[in-house]
Order: C-alpha cells, then structure tokens, then sequence
C-alpha cells in the first residue's frame, strides 16, 4: 500500500508540474500580448516616442527617414533640360510615370489572379503530409502476487508519411457562379484601367491649357506695365514742361497704374509656379522638375457648327464610357454572388482519397497500426447538406440581394451622371466659344480705342483718366479673351473625355465629335 501511494503521488506530481508549466507559458504569452502597449504613448496628450528616444514634453514631432526623403532625379524621368514639348509629349510621359495608372494596373492583376483562383477550385487538391513524433504511455496493472498496482511505461517514436486527395465534384453552379463574379470583377477592374489612362490624358490637357492661360496673363501684365511706364513718363515729361495737362495729379495717377501693374504682374506670377505644379502633378513628375512647355494661345477652337453632332452621339457614348461599363459589370458580378448564395442552400457531392505508411507502430488519423509497419489506402465519396446553421445562410443571401439592389442603384446614378455630364460639357463647350467671340471682338475694339487716347495724351489732346480708362478697358478685355481661348479649349477637353473620345495623346488634339 505504501508503494502505491508513492506511485499515485509521483504521478500527482508529475500532472502538478505539467500544469505549472502550460499555466506559466499562457501568463508570459498574456504578458507578451500586454507589453505592447509600451510601444504606444502614455496618453491622449503625451508624445508617442520609439523606444530608445527621448523627446521634450508636448513636441509631436517624428524622426525621419532617409529613404523616404530621397527626391527623385528629374533627369531620370525622360524630360530632357530645354526641351520645348509639346501636349502629346507631355500627355505620353505621364501615361508612363504617373502613379495612378500602375495603381489601375496592379488592381487588374490583382482581380485577375483572383478570378484565376476561383477557375482553381473545379480542380483536385493533392496534399503530401509528414508527420513525425514521439508518444509516451504509461499503463496500469495490479500485480498477480501482491495484488498492488504497477505501472509499465513505454515509448514509442516514428514517422508517418501520407497522400491525401480532395475534389468537389457538384456543387449546384456554386463556383460556376463566383467565376463569372470574378470574371466580371476583372473585366471592370480593365475598363477601369484604361479609364485611369483617359483620365490621366484629360487631366494634363485640362492642366495644360490652364498653365498656357497663366502664361498669357503673365505676359499682358508684363506688357500692361511697359505701357503704364511709358504713359508715367508722358505725364512726367508733361508736368516737367509745363504742359496744360501735365499736373502733380496725373503724375500720382499714373504712378498709381505703374504701382497696379506691378500688383498685377506679382499675382500673374504667383498664379503661373500654380499652374506649374498642376501640371507637374497631372504629368507624374517630381514637384522639382523644370520643363518647358509649349504655348496654346494660338491653339483654333473647334465651330459652334461642329457641335450639331454632339447631342446625337451622347446615346452612342455611353457604351464607351469606363465608369459605366465598370460600373454594368460590377452589377453583374454582384447577381453572380446571389446565385452562388442561393447554390449555399444545396448539397455538395466530393471526392476524397488519403494513402501513407506507418512505421515503429506510430498511427496517424485513420491508418491502422499493425505490426512495425503498416500501409492503408481509402477513397471516398461524401455528400454535405447544410441543415442548420443558426441563419448564417440567410443572411448571407439576404446580403447579396441587397448588394445587387445597391449596384443597380449605383449603375442608374452612374448613367445618369455620364449623361448630365456629356450635355453640361457640350453646352460649357458652347458658352465658352460664344465669349470668346464676343472677348475677340472686345479686344479690337479696346486696342484701337486705347491706342487713340494714348496718343491723344501723348500729344498734349487728352488727358490722363482717359488713358487710363482706355487701359483698364484693354487690359479686361485681352484677359477675358485669354480665358475665353483657354476655357473653350479645356470645354472641348472636357466634352471629348465625358464622350469617352479621349483615349490617346493625340485626342485632344482631333476634333470634336
């Protein structure tokens, strides 16, 4: 009795210090888990700060990173120093660097893949598994002569190797189904990447257009200013000889126009490095670049008469418009997802079959032990039917309805925006041409009634708030001209891609449709 008491207390123990371990393994791994917090800060208003570092009380600041401040080398982006380009030139550089459009690529792969994926499960799985370890036993039995409970301990090691092979043979159109979802899904995720490059096409034309209009501004303020210094020097010269209109007041006045066009210069300028860094943006480059660009401001604009076709071919663009289309496969790939729902409720009939050897008397999962080695081989045919699983079933299908119910929501107000968009384009298209007509006509009008009254003052006939009326007239007539050139080219831009018609460089220089 003694001897058993001894055996049942080692064995005791032996459970007591098996638990004290697994027990202190579980608290270190919740420690672990709990430590982390120590990689946040302290609290709502304290700094956070790397471990190691050290930062004043209330600085927010972060270390940097050298790779991160790395510029790129505008040299290394195809732009060569001096070059004039062109739009199509610009238009192709950025088809190539601007990050968006590798964006739109990697997501078309990505898409792709996975439609690959889904084609993936109509096939067999072969699995090949190795499993190796090592089994203690102990084993109980009351001795023959004392009657007292011994133990046999013994211990067995090995290696079981197997081959296992799974296919879904039927499954009710159930991954039939989820392909044609994935194939849609890539399908839109191309038609959006062209997309992106048509975007991309559309906003370094818009962009384009805007910076040649500041580069026109520029250039009549520059001129307004030369013309002012000159009228200061009439009024200067005049006043110095004693001319009858030559007073101490139109000498203030015009120092006052000279003053104005300098404002004005300053403002065109800072609107200019503006513009430039749009365009840097549009194309892609780096905010460092240095580019030359060519000028627009002789660019022709397309004829009212050009546009009679325009509201014929809005039914016709809708079919080439990318956010449509994306958006008609996106609500094809979601009734897809339904019917692969509805297929959830129905059986699935599969093929399963395992093979593998065990040695040293080491059994693995089904495979019989018998004898030093052994070897077994099964196939099966199964069939699954979901019976009850607590609605998760239904809710899931419920979900698919409603994400078809909202793709064709989102596929209604998608049309609808295209074809808003194409007919407020054409009519934007339409305005901007008739102002500029007017501002053309405007602006002769201005420059002849200008040059009149500064030569009128000039020679001692007129005087000074004439010519200065006479500029203020000029001037807002030769900007309303500028805008109205670069607006009516950024209208036909505009027109072109809401009719999906810009789709290369050399689109937006073809005329409108």
């Amino acid at each position: 009795m003694l001897r058993k008491a001894s055996v049942f207390r080692l064995a005791k123990l032996r459970t007591c210090i098996a638990l004290g371990v697994i027990l202190g393994v579980i608290g270190a791994l919740q420690g672990c888990a709990t430590d982390a917090l120590k990689n946040t800060s302290a609290s709502p208003s304290t700094p956070w700060v790397p471990q190691g570092q050290s930062a004043l009380p209330g600085d927010f600041s972060v270390s940097g990173s050298t790779d991160i401040g790395l510029l790129p080398d505008p040299v290394s982006q195809d732009l060569q120093p001096g070059k004039v380009y062109q739009l199509p030139e610009l238009i192709d550089f950025a088809q190539r660097h601007n990050p968006s459009t590798r964006i739109a690529w990697e997501q078309a792969r990505q898409l792709a893949l996975a439609s690959g994926m889904v084609e993936a499960t109509f096939l067999p799985i072969l699995t090949a598994n190795v499993f190796a370890g090592r089994q203690q036993t102990s084993i109980p039995y009351r001795g023959l002569l004392d009657g007292d409970t011994h133990h046999v301990d013994t211990t067995v090691s090995g290696v079981a190797p197997n081959l296992a092979l799974q296919w879904l043979v039927f499954d009710f159109g159930r991954r039939e189904a989820l392909s044609d979802a994935a194939r849609h899904n890539a399908y839109a995720a191309n038609v959006n990447f062209n997309g992106a490059h048509q975007a991309v096409i559309y906003n370094v034309t818009r962009s384009y257009y805007q910076y040649g209009a500041a580069k026109d501004r520029l250039a009549i303020a520059e001129e307004v200013l030369v013309n002012n210094r000159l009228l200061q020097d009439a009024a200067e010269s005049r006043y110095a000889n004693g001319t009858g209109t030559g007073t101490s007041i139109a000498v203030a006045q015009a120092r006052q126009l000279v003053a104005q066009s300098n404002l004005r210069m300053v403002q065109a300028q800072s609107m200019l490095r503006d513009q430039y860094q749009e365009l840097l943006s549009a194309l892609g480059a780096s905010p460092t670049t240095q580019v030359e660009v060519a000028s627009a401001s002789n660019r022709p604009l397309p004829g009212i008469d050009e546009l009679a076709s325009v509201d014929s071919a809005i039914e016709a663009s809708l079919s080439k418009r990318p956010d449509v289309l994306a958006s008609y496969a996106e609500l094809q790939a979601a009734k897809a997802t339904e019917r692969a729902a509805d297929a959830d409720f129905m059986p699935r009939v599969f093929v399963a079959a395992a093979t593998g050897t065990n040695k040293q008397n080491l059994s693995i999962g089904h495979l019989p032990s018998i004898g030093n080695q052994t070897t077994g081989t099964g196939v099966f045919l199964g069939v699954t039917m979901p019976i009850y699983d607590g609605g998760l079933l239904a809710a899931k299908r419920q979900q698919a309805v409603s994400v078809t119910a909202s793709a064709e929501a989102a596929f209604e107000k998608i049309r609808n925006t295209a074809m808003r968009e194409m007919v407020v384009a054409a009519d934007a298209l339409r305005s901007s041409l008739a102002a500029f007509d007017a501002a053309d006509a405007l602006t002769e009008a201005a420059a002849v009634t200008y040059d009149a009254a500064f030569d009128a003052y000039r020679n001692g006939l007129g005087t000074i708030t004439e010519a200065t009326a006479a500029e203020s007239g000029l001037l807002d007539a030769r900007l309303a001209r500028s805008e109205a050139h670069a607006a009516s080219l950024i209208a036909a831009s505009t027109l072109a891609f809401t009719l999906g018609a810009m789709t290369s460089s050399t689109s937006p220089l073809e005329a409108i449709p």
